[in-house]
């Protein structure tokens, strides 16, 4: 009788691999604030790091091939009077990034393909409605131009940035400070943690808890929760005598933990990252200098450790790369962006084959940067699973598409009078007919001064005639 000893896996064997010196981004001032959330967020076309900065806040955006030494005058993307805590690319732009900061303000940028020349001051369009510090924003997974921003004064507020409105406001749902929010495969669910001690999982629309658990872990740090596709609950915590753990939760029975295992004594807050085509689950802790990596799968005991990545620097932040940016001829399946003190510092995780040859098994169609939905469509009670691309050859970004910022009436959206405002603010749209009126004038304008040059220089010509 033969006993199979070691658990069958094609990611058994990943590794993790720093890249060499000059392919990092030296000397920059990644960001002090104490605040829970990856300082970092990375897409195929750039990396953003919140850095430090003298009277408000700032993030430093880099086109990834801009490696190496980053001069200390590169222009900044500087609107925010307060530190920024949290930034997000758009899954759906590659040239949107949404910032929050603790001046209780979300502010939406594009960024241009090209190095701006300087500072980046003024937003597409500014969302003003959180009465306390913005510290969490996220993207709708699959509707175009969905936002949500979660403050501290324990609001949940989603967006249209289309055409800079709120679309909904979750209150009364969490008691105390929110510690992070989470979106499903298709955007319909939410789930967050508090400092209540409480998972909950909200239906946005519908405005109501469809689960709660109370004290998934029982110690008094914070806790973070993930959905995995199949909508699972993966939640990371403390235990009473402040060791890290792991928990996997179902919706159908929430009271119990499908597995909840206790990793180290460490006290840095577990950042999840998940990888949802191989169902592996990275955790970053703050202050940690290695990253963790667990398959998730149906088998017992459903959570499966790996290996782990260990360094000798602690990490300040981390960013993870959208799958379509991977180097898929090298079977890397994870690439973070580690932040240091005055570095930022590429790992690549890559399962070790002998072929050169696309790998189906690695690489399954994953969601691109196409939107299934409209945001009226999702408000309106729609759901749409994301639309997938193939990397077989390659993922090719897609043209530049600028964010257009559309307001339904100006005088509609002028803010009340009193001291706070709940409206948004935007410059107003500019049609194509405009542009060509003004074009067309200036034509004539030109034209005009022409015919009057000309006319004095003839009459200059008869006077210098008549006098010789």
């Amino acid at each position: 009788m033969s006993r199979r000893v070691v658990r069958q896996s094609k990611f058994r064997h990943v590794f993790g691999q720093p890249v060499k010196a000059d392919q990092m981004y030296e000397d920059i001032r990644v960001s002090k604030v104490t605040w829970d959330s990856s300082f970092c967020a990375v897409n195929p076309k750039f990396v953003a790091i919140i850095v430090e900065s003298g009277g408000g806040g700032a993030f430093i955006v880099l086109p990834l091939a801009k490696t190496g030494r980053v001069d200390k005058n590169h222009p900044l993307v500087t609107g925010h009077t307060a530190p920024v805590l949290d930034i997000d690319w758009c899954p759906h732009n590659d040239n949107v990034i949404a910032s929050a900061s603790e001046d209780t303000t979300v502010m939406v940028w594009q960024i241009p393909d090209y190095v701006p020349v300087r500072n980046i001051t003024e937003p597409v369009v500014t969302l003003e409605g959180h009465s306390k510090r913005v510290g969490i924003i996220s993207w709708h997974p699959t509707a175009r131009n969905v936002l949500l921003s979660a403050g501290c004064d324990n609001l949940v507020i989603l967006w249209n940035v289309g055409t800079g409105e709120m679309l909904l406001v979750l209150e009364d749902m969490h008691t105390d400070l929110i510690y992070n929010v989470g979106w499903n495969r298709n955007g319909s669910l939410l789930v967050t943690t508090c400092k209540d001690k409480k998972v909950r999982v909200i239906d946005p629309r519908k405005q109501e808890i469809v689960a709660e658990k109370d004290k998934p872990h029982d110690g008094a740090r914070p806790i973070r929760a993930i959905f995995m596709a199949d909508g699972k609950i993966f939640t990371t915590g403390f235990s009473k005598m402040s060791e890290r753990q792991l928990g996997l939760w179902d919706l159908k029975n929430f009271e119990e933990p499908i597995a909840l295992q206790e990793m180290d004594t460490s006290n840095g807050v577990l950042l999840p990252f998940y990888d949802p085509d191989s169902s592996v689950v990275y955790l970053c802790g703050k202050g940690d200098s290695s990253i963790r990596y667990f398959e998730i799968t149906d088998e017992a005991p459903y959570v499966h450790y790996l290996n782990t990545y260990s360094s000798k620097e602690p990490q300040r932040g981390m960013g993870f790369m959208p799958k379509r940016g991977l180097d898929v001829s090298k079977c890397e399946i994870a690439r973070f962006f580690k932040l240091h003190e005055r570095k930022c510092e590429p790992i690549v995780m890559t399962v070790p084959r002998k072929s050169d040859l696309f790998q189906d098994d690695l690489y399954p169609d994953t969601p691109g940067p196409e939107p299934a939905l409209e945001a009226d469509e999702w408000l309106s009670g729609k759901d749409a699973e994301p639309i997938l691309i193939s990397l077989r050859d390659g993922y090719v970004p897609v043209k530049n598409r600028e964010l257009k910022v559309v307001k339904k009436n100006i005088l509609d959206n002028k803010p009340p009078p009193g001291p706070r405002r709940s409206h948004s603010t935007c410059e107003p749209d500019v049609t194509l007919e405009e542009v060509l009126e003004e074009i067309r004038a200036l034509k004539e304008t030109v034209q005009a001064q022409e015919k009057r040059i000309s006319d004095l220089e003839n009459k200059l010509c008869q006077f210098t005639n008549g006098t010789d």
